[in-house]
């Protein structure tokens, strides 16, 4: 009868593996079901820095070289669980409701199903099954599969697909991240003695700066890329003074710029714009940058995904994924069931039907990269 991709789905989200607690549980559940499908399955493990045990999974059936990789992610950002039950999963309307049913528990499902109906001895090159952690706020546990995992790095597959929801729609490139810490610290007093030095005061100089910026980065040609939607960085301010009150002066202020690195853009100018402004006012800067992903259009992996589909063309994505992890290893396509724009919300959801049409997309392309 074969495995029950929307009875998995349910499984696996009614485990909570919101990525701040341990993914251990669904861990343990995946791990056995991959085993039962008749895959080697490697467990890489480590301890976040809450002391949080996180697991990440390699699965392998067949040998030889050239293989086929299929790669999701096991944790969630967090259920919200005042305003609706996420790890109750339920079906209406022909959809599966609960926290990760579209991203990414339902696309995870939906590989090792696929996975599961090939026989090893039809193999001509392996299929590997990749199951991270931490993909939602660090990507630790990709890091860690790509630097660490024996199975993986002695026949590392050729070619991949990372399973995030992208509709069925191959996808070429997507977007990093990049983030600039600037600190002013000032000199907390109450403000009857006037003694104190706001480090909100120190900073303002910085800010006005930055909203130029921000005006120049949403009009400026040269910082964009029109291969996405939208063709912008996405730069964002958010500021924390430590919930200074009213009648102190703050003694501390962190702003943190965030913006979105598309390939060939100038995410290298903007990072190097905000630390001289930053350093001209005397204040601490630090930054950090996650590359995007880019493969071209014509990339064998990304026309073996539309032809998987029966899609005309390919596209990318503002988002970001595991694939900067990987890149560097083997040819990549983001190509996954449900739709973005349901992640992360209240009431998220996958529709069953494009579930159900995942496994048969994977199914095609293991047999065109392993048989």
């Amino acid at each position: 009868m074969g495995l029950d991709v929307v009875q998995l789905t349910r499984e696996l989200v009614a485990i909570n593996s919101v990525s701040q607690r341990s993914n251990e549980e669904v861990s343990d559940l995946l791990e056995t079901t991959l085993k039962g499908c008749e895959f080697e399955v490697e467990r890489l493990e480590y301890l976040d820095n809450n002391g949080e045990r996180k697991v990440s999974l390699v699965g392998k059936k067949g040998d030889g070289p050239n293989g086929f990789g299929l790669f999701s992610h096991s944790d969630t950002v967090p259920g919200l669980e005042g305003e609706w039950d996420p790890f109750d999963p339920v079906i209406q309307d022909g959809r599966l409701f609960g926290r990760g049913s579209c991203d990414m528990k339902g696309p995870l499902a939906a590989t090792i199903a696929a996975g599961e109906k090939v026989n090893a001895a039809d193999l001509q090159s392996p299929l590997f099954i990749v199951v991270t952690a931490d993909e939602e706020i660090s990507s630790a546990g990709a890091r860690q599969v790509a630097e660490a995992s024996e199975l993986f790095n002695a026949e590392c597959p050729k070619h991949g697909v990372i399973a995030e929801p992208t509709r069925l729609t191959p996808v070429y490139a997507h977007k990093g991240g990049g983030r600039v810490f600037v600190t002013a610290n000032g000199r907390a007093a109450h403000t009857s003695t006037d003694k104190g030095v706001s480090a909100n005061f120190l900073i303002a100089p910085f800010l006005a700066e930055m909203a130029a910026l921000a005006e120049l980065l949403k009009t400026d040609e040269s910082f964009m890329n029109k291969e996405f939607d939208p063709p912008t960085n996405g730069f964002n301010m958010v500021l924390d003074d430590g919930g200074c009150r009213p009648n102190v002066a703050a003694a501390k202020t962190v702003c943190t710029l965030s913006f979105r690195p598309m390939p060939n853009d100038r995410s290298d100018d903007v990072i190097a714009m905000i630390t001289e402004t930053a350093e001209k006012y005397d204040l601490e800067v630090s930054s950090q940058k996650g590359t995007p992903f880019y493969v071209s259009p014509d990339a064998e992996i990304v026309q073996a995904g539309l032809k998987a589909t029966g899609a005309t063309k390919p596209g990318t994505v503002p988002f970001g994924t595991d694939a900067h992890a990987f890149k560097n290893h083997l040819q990549l396509v983001i190509l996954g069931p449900g739709d973005i724009v349901q992640a992360h919300t209240v009431g998220e959801w996958i529709d069953i039907e494009q579930l159900s049409a995942a496994v048969g997309v994977y199914q095609r392309m293991i047999e065109m990269f392993c048989t």
